[in-house]
């Protein structure tokens, strides 16, 4: 069959060749309904029967691979979707460089490799769960769309996972994927696998913060999982990254368009100062500071995704050759990391220095370096809104010792400028960095819906052009009545 293009002639669309596969699609067809229960369930809530003007992928050919047309979120076409095959691939590092790529699960890293795909596979429906009931306070039709069109995409990453599962693990591999529908974001007894998809999204401000900084997490899990030696996961993962684009464009521009709005209302009402919260607020905008607030949480969350700076398990998928480094194919090294080392950032007798570490040992925390460099770049281009608006003010990624759970700054306590404090002075000044209930409920007032075609909440800007080059007043989603 041709692996570029989409085979829509079983339940589940995909360029695996199901079709002569029986065994797997026939266990494909079995967690269908199971994933169909937990999407009604946990999906997007209230809005099930409204006709989304959503992208569904016909190609895996990145020139064009996706087309556009209404449908209702539940009948939307997920399913198993692979990069094509490279000729003659080798495994590109670790103890195995050089050798053919693995097609089969190699038996020594069988578990690894589970382990991985369960985790990765875990945080794609935690994010539609922790997202399900922002539809109800959109501030646009296009907002409502872009948030519809990430949670059904989120769903289809969930799908990739459960193939490879199915596929590849046997027995173990269909519990694990029946395990993906049980578990629920934040819940007390059966909570998702990671920490940041435990925590509730409660508006779009947190919306936007989630898909630019913690989707941005799963852009570098995706490219380090992407150079993996096991094809299929390497395949499965790339395609995903076609997809994931759109999502931190979402988060991207959603902040831009908070930014610009804010910045427009402050001069209209001729206020210079814009750290008078009272004042601004008052305009019905979120103040910047708040929105700096609202970076320090995502971007500390979405920090704690990468684990441990120093980490023996990082060094063990490296060297079998499961997970690579960020772009590991364009580094120049010997790609084995025998007797290299890597600068981490480390407590050292009540001071943060910078401790050369074994590069195998530190693989977090160079893919972390990756993350922030590339986080860096949507700074720039909300400071820019700003600067041009003629304020002086600057949003900023706050040290990597402030609000830590996980890693070397577990428990301390430090400012975002990363200046260690005792705890007392934590607690008394925490709020000044970090949301407060008071900011969560200002925000909240302003989550009121906004659903005539072409209109947007008065705190947000409208974008710059539409989805699909469809005009401003374009209805993207059809909400039934």
């Amino acid at each position: 069959m041709n692996i570029m293009n989409v085979d829509y002639s079983t339940k589940i669309p995909n360029n695996v060749d199901l079709a002569s596969d029986r065994q797997v699609l026939k266990a494909l067809e079995g967690w269908h309904p199971g994933y169909i229960d937990w999407w009604n369930d946990m999906g997007p809530e209230g809005f099930q029967q409204s006709l989304v003007y959503l992208r569904t992928a016909y190609s895996v050919d990145p020139r064009g691979w996706a087309k556009f047309d209404y449908v209702k979120m539940p009948d939307y076409r997920w399913g198993v979707l692979l990069a094509p095959q490279e000729d003659n691939r080798t495994i590109p590092f670790g103890e195995h460089y050089g050798e053919p790529a693995w097609q089969e699960v190699p038996g020594e890293y069988r578990a690894m490799l589970r382990r991985l795909i369960v985790i990765q596979g875990d945080t794609e429906p935690a994010s539609v769960e922790q997202q399900r009931h922002l539809g109800k306070t959109a501030p646009s039709l296009y907002d409502m769309r872009n948030l519809f069109q990430v949670n059904v995409e989120e769903g289809r990453h969930l799908w990739a996972m459960v193939y490879l599962l199915q596929k590849y693990f046997g027995r173990d591999g269909r519990e694990e994927a029946d395990d993906l529908l049980r578990r629920r974001s934040g819940d007390a007894d059966s909570p998702r696998m990671l920490g940041a998809f435990n925590e509730a999204t409660p508006d779009w401000l947190s919306f936007f913060m989630f898909t630019y900084f913690t989707d941005r997490d799963g852009k570098m899990q995706l490219h380090s999982l992407a150079q993996s030696g096991f094809d299929p996961l390497s395949r499965t993962c790339r395609f995903m990254l076609t997809e994931e684009a759109h999502h931190m464009f979402v988060g991207e521009t959603g902040i831009s368009r908070i930014v610009q709005r804010t910045c427009e209302a402050m001069r209209d009402a001729g206020i210079s100062d814009p750290t008078d919260i009272a004042k601004v607020r008052a305009l019905g905008v979120i103040d910047l500071p708040t929105i700096q607030k609202k970076l320090n949480l995502h971007y500390t969350l979405s920090l704690d995704l990468f684990g441990s700076e120093v980490s023996t398990n990082a060094a063990n998928a490296f060297n079998a050759g499961i997970k690579g480094r960020y772009h590991e194919t364009q580094i120049e090294d010997d790609h084995r990391l025998t007797s290299a080392t890597y600068p981490v950032l480390k407590l050292v007798d009540g001071v943060i220095k910078r401790v050369d570490e074994p590069a195998l040992t530190a693989l977090n925390m160079r893919l972390r370096d990756d993350y922030s460099q590339d986080c860096v770049k949507g700074l720039l281009r909300w400071n820019k809104v700003i600067t041009t608006a003629g304020y002086d003010f600057q949003l900023a990624l706050p040290h990597v010792a402030f609000h830590r759970a996980i890693g070397e700054f577990k428990g301390v306590h430090a400012t975002p400028e990363g200046l260690l404090i005792d705890g007392a002075t934590w607690a008394r000044r925490k709020d000044d960095w970090l949301p407060s209930t008071d900011d969560g409920d200002f925000i909240a007032s302003l989550m009121q819906p906004v659903s005539d075609p072409g209109a947007y909440a008065p705190w947000i800007a409208a974008p710059k052009v539409g989805i699909d080059n469809k005009p401003g007043d374009f209805e993207y989603v059809k909400i039934e009545t």
